[in-house]
């Protein structure tokens, strides 16, 4: 039976928070009673899982291992990744993949990016960050609210990028209860910003948080539906790699929400990095969503919390609620550009704060989207934003670009782009 059939859910933003988490914290509840387990039960089979694998992880840096799996593109696009490859990058959730780009060709869209936004004399129009997410930076934008610039655009419908989004869609389960949830060689190009860290900056970083949703993880039918071994009592057979009914449902409206399905979240480096310079770190497993997703649940968490997640916020971890997963937070190893860094949609990660940071830190965050309902829905907004060279509707309404006449044009799309805007 279906989890829905049993839990309040609200499709939309619930007026009143706090006595929303309280119903639907007392509806899992029950809903796990009546499998004949407690919530304590089944907490303790997730942690213990979990707690496996930050052992791992925490032994592994201690050999002076890597954590993070590393891949060079030309196995991904040859087909010759080794399955002990493949089985650590699910035990992962993460992966760097060397070469993808030519270095030349990153350090040259990096240069284009800067002649892109100084000839349109953006930092003269600046008007500072358009959310409070990436505000902590100085009168300079180190996050660039900029999504059509030509390198962009050529970056996100290149055919080394649809390669490797595909290898990584192909790691989910796209296909199961008769259902297919998206095409795993299909992405819908979904756009986001660039960030341009100069040397000598210093950076506040990012706290440890996630972005799959906030408090629709719990309240919203499909996602009860995509979380429903966790509640119906058989949490063992819960997969972080199933995408079964993830790819139609919604995200509360809020200033953090992402309206697409990820199946990986990413970027592409367009300059050198060291790992000790500002970088993204990750609590590498998957399985870890659970814990976050249950944690809620223990009696030492006050009724109408939610071990802090709330809407118009990014979902939190730390120690306060979730302290043995922030044992296993790890950081990407040295990239150079070219290099891309991908990370589980669903993962806990953060990007270190760095004093006078040595060589520049530039990036374009291009995640996978794989084409499905949720996404082809948001598609449409895109191709307006795109066509009218807006801001796209996940992001601030800044729209620095409207009028700037060296964006990237419709001409400019190859069959790559044109499938990923649904044209």
């Amino acid at each position: 039976m279906p989890v829905t059939a049993a839990l309040p859910h609200w499709e939309e933003t619930p007026t009143d928070l706090r006595a929303a988490t309280r119903e639907i914290k007392t509806a899992l509840r029950e809903r796990i009673a009546a499998s004949g387990r407690t919530v304590d039960e089944v907490f303790a089979v997730i942690e213990a899982r979990v707690q496996v694998a930050i052992d791992e992880i925490v032994a592994a840096r201690r050999r002076g291992e890597p954590v993070w799996p590393v891949i060079d593109y030309a196995d991904i696009a040859a087909g010759t990744v080794s399955p002990s490859q493949v089985a650590l990058l699910k035990r992962r959730g993460c992966l760097v993949v060397r070469n993808q780009l030519d270095r030349d060709q990153a350090l040259r869209w990096d240069a284009d990016i800067v002649d892109y936004v100084e000839s349109n004399r953006f930092f003269e129009n600046y008007r500072g960050p358009g959310d409070d997410f990436f505000g902590s930076v100085g009168s300079k934008p180190e996050i660039y609210p900029v999504y059509w610039s030509p390198a962009q655009m050529q970056a996100r419908q290149s055919e080394r990028m649809a390669t490797v989004q595909a290898f990584l869609n192909r790691r989910w389960t796209s296909s199961s209860e008769g259902v297919q949830w998206f095409d795993p060689d299909r992405d819908s190009l979904y756009p986001d910003r660039i960030r341009r860290r100069p040397e000598g900056a210093d950076s506040a970083g990012l706290g440890t948080h996630l972005d799959p949703g906030t408090l629709d993880l719990w309240m919203t039918s499909a996602y009860q539906q995509a979380f429903r071994h966790l509640f119906d009592g058989d949490v063992e057979r819960y997969d972080p790699w199933d995408a079964a009914y993830r790819t139609a449902g919604p995200q509360y409206p809020g200033s953090t929400m992402c309206s697409a399905f990820r199946t990986f979240q990413g970027w592409t480096a367009l300059s050198d990095m060291d790992h000790d310079q500002g970088v993204l770190h990750t609590v590498p497993i998957p399985a870890a969503m659970a814990y976050l997703m249950l944690r809620p649940l223990l009696s030492d968490v006050p009724d109408d919390d939610m071990c802090g997640v709330t809407v118009n916020q990014v979902f939190p971890a730390g120690h306060k609620w979730h302290a043995p997963l922030m044992e296993a937070l790890s950081g990407i190893p040295d990239v150079r550009a070219g290099d891309s860094v991908w990370w589980h949609c669903d993962m806990i990660h953060s990007v270190a704060p760095v004093e006078a940071q040595k060589g520049w830190g530039n990036v374009m965050y291009i995640p996978a989207a794989p084409w499905c309902p949720r996404n082809e829905e948001y598609a449409a907004s895109v191709r307006a934003a795109f066509l009218s060279g807006e801001s796209p509707s996940d992001f601030p309404a800044e729209h620095y670009e409207r009028d700037w006449p060296n964006r990237f044009r419709p001409d400019d799309l190859n069959d790559i782009g044109r499938r990923g805007l649904g044209l």
